[in-house]
């Protein structure tokens, strides 16, 4: 062990997890990746046969191999990436048992991770960070399951419905053309969806569509619900570790994130399209396209600020028409990690990734070796959670590349240039950091973007838990020294800037070059009225 903590390449520490981490590698992960394939065989099975289903009275066909696929990762992963029209691809029954059973499993797995994380932390040289398939269970028959029902109640009291109806043809009063109106089982799948901060809409409009968010009120409920655990997980690490200031700096380091973006995307939002503004539109509806005048411009931004800074995906208004600056804000929370509170359990381990390396910085600026919370970090610490944040950055880059110089990838554009850029960028920052919101201007329906995606998704997911559970495992078998006053404190407002600016900083430099590319050039394209774009 002493041989690879001398070393500073990753490499070594991934070898370090290879060939050390025995409990994590040879034991666990063959089990995880035998269910993870039985979930997905499970869920692609149910898509394919679903003609052959119960609950099916539109008489829905089979969903394409891609397709299934694609949905079978996403769902499996917690992105709840959506490239079909639910109202018009999927049974009841696949929504209830393919999708919905997702819905609770993967929010279940993100919080048993981040609950690994945290023993390792605050236990003393134990060899052992809990019961995965334990921490599984206790979470959906204690937790999800009845704050879900209570929540799926009251919103059926807003006016969501929940029935197994066939859908209702009326007629329009205009010209009276036949319409068809959806029904189906709503508020059963959108309690999970915001509680589990999956995001996945039974309806193809998600919470803008009135059946999945009919009222102001179930709009502000649903967005307390995406960030009700993963904020109250702060509040758990900092019980765990028995100091309960660390939990509360963690949690305002999120805050000012999250306040910062929604200031942003209400500011960039409010100011409305210039070019429309020149036209005589007033300017308190220049920016409307792509909104819900019930909602407006303020729910709108905060829902899409809320939506991305946890991994949820759940949109009340579209992101592809929000002004340039104002999509960057949804864009930067995602490739931020979504640690700004973050997805169940993902934003938790997430951001202690990040507070990892805000320790070894603030070792380096004192000149002392980092301790968190009596553990000394070492070598090895440290390169498994520069993992951790390489992984995601170098698959989302790469993947984008790759498709802005493939046919197939541009084949899907609805928009050219900088623009046009952005929605591809978004498309993998989503899917490879388990979001599932998107721009929507990119047809994704395809074999290939099926196929990325899907690709995307598991490798952002799986990829990141190895690491993060290589480093839950060796800060539990460290021995907790207690702290002196030369220890950096890992509370107050010091750390909580530290933090913020690591984050930043990461995310900066890391993402800096492609948003340019994109969001930036078109907002100076915008603002100059010579160039039309």
């Amino acid at each position: 062990m002493a041989s690879y903590r001398r070393s500073a390449c990753p490499i070594s520490a991934l070898r370090f997890i290879l060939r050390h981490c025995g409990v994590l590698v040879v034991r666990l992960f063959p089990q995880n990746l035998r269910a993870l394939i039985l979930n997905m065989l499970f869920t692609y099975g149910i898509l394919r046969l679903q003609q052959l289903l119960p609950l099916n009275p539109q008489g829905f066909g089979s969903v394409s191999p891609d397709l299934a696929f694609n949905t079978s990762a996403s769902f499996t992963t917690n992105t709840n990436w959506q490239s079909y029209v639910g109202e018009s691809t999927m049974s009841y029954f696949s929504q209830m048992v393919a999708l919905t059973f997702h819905n609770f499993a993967s929010a279940a797995v993100g919080c048993a991770v981040a609950a690994a994380l945290v023993r390792g932390i605050s236990r003393d040289k134990i060899a052992s960070i809990g019961n995965f398939w334990v921490d599984l269970i206790r979470q959906c028959l204690y937790l999800y399951l009845p704050i879900c029902l209570l929540l799926a109640v009251f919103l059926v009291s807003q006016g969501m419905i929940q029935n197994f109806s066939s859908y209702t043809a009326v007629k329009t009063l205009d010209t009276g053309a036949a319409q068809s109106i959806a029904q189906g089982p709503v508020a059963s799948q959108v309690a999970i969806k915001m509680l589990g901060t999956n995001g996945g809409g039974f309806m193809n409009a998600n919470a803008s569509h009135p059946y999945e968010n009919p009222t102001p009120l179930s709009n502000f409920l649903q967005m307390l619900a995406i960030f009700a655990i993963p904020s109250s997980l702060t509040y758990y690490l900092g019980r765990m570790v028995k100091n309960q200031k660390h939990g509360w700096s963690v949690w305002s380091a999120m805050f000012m994130l999250f306040l910062a973006g929604a200031l942003v995307c209400w500011w960039a939002e409010s100011q409305g399209n210039p070019r429309l503004t020149a036209l005589g539109v007033d300017v308190a509806y220049s920016s409307m396209e792509g909104k819900e005048v019930r909602f407006g411009i303020f729910n709108s931004a905060l829902f899409a600020t809320v939506t991305t800074d946890a991994s949820c995906g759940a949109v009340n208004a579209m992101h592809d028409s929000f002004t340039p600056l104002g999509g960057l804000v949804p864009l930067f929370n995602i490739q931020l990690g979504e640690v700004v509170f973050g997805g169940v359990g993902s934003g938790l381990y997430g951001i202690l990734i990040f507070v990892v390396l805000a320790i070894f910085l603030a070792g380096l600026m004192i000149g002392r070796t980092p301790e968190y919370l009596g553990k000394k970090i070492e070598a090895f610490d440290v390169k498994v959670a520069a993992l951790a944040i390489l992984i995601p950055a170098a698959l989302l880059l790469g993947f984008t590349a790759w498709a802005t110089i493939s046919q197939w990838g541009i084949a899907g554009l609805n928009n050219s240039g900088p623009h046009g850029f952005s929605e591809i960028l978004y498309a993998f920052t989503s899917a490879i950091n388990n979001n599932g919101s998107a721009f929507a201007g990119l047809s994704a329906n395809t074999p290939w973007y099926n196929t990325t995606l899907g690709l995307a998704m598991l490798f952002g997911r799986f990829f990141v838990i190895i690491p993060v559970l290589a480093l839950a495992g060796n800060l539990a078998r460290k021995k907790i020294v207690p702290q002196s006053v030369g220890s950096f404190p890992a509370f107050g407002p010091t750390f909580t800037l530290l933090l913020v600016g690591t984050i930043l900083l990461v995310g900066a430099l890391t993402f800096l070059p492609a948003l340019s590319l994109g969001a930036v050039v078109e907002h100076f394209l915008m603002m100059n009225s010579n160039n039309l774009f």
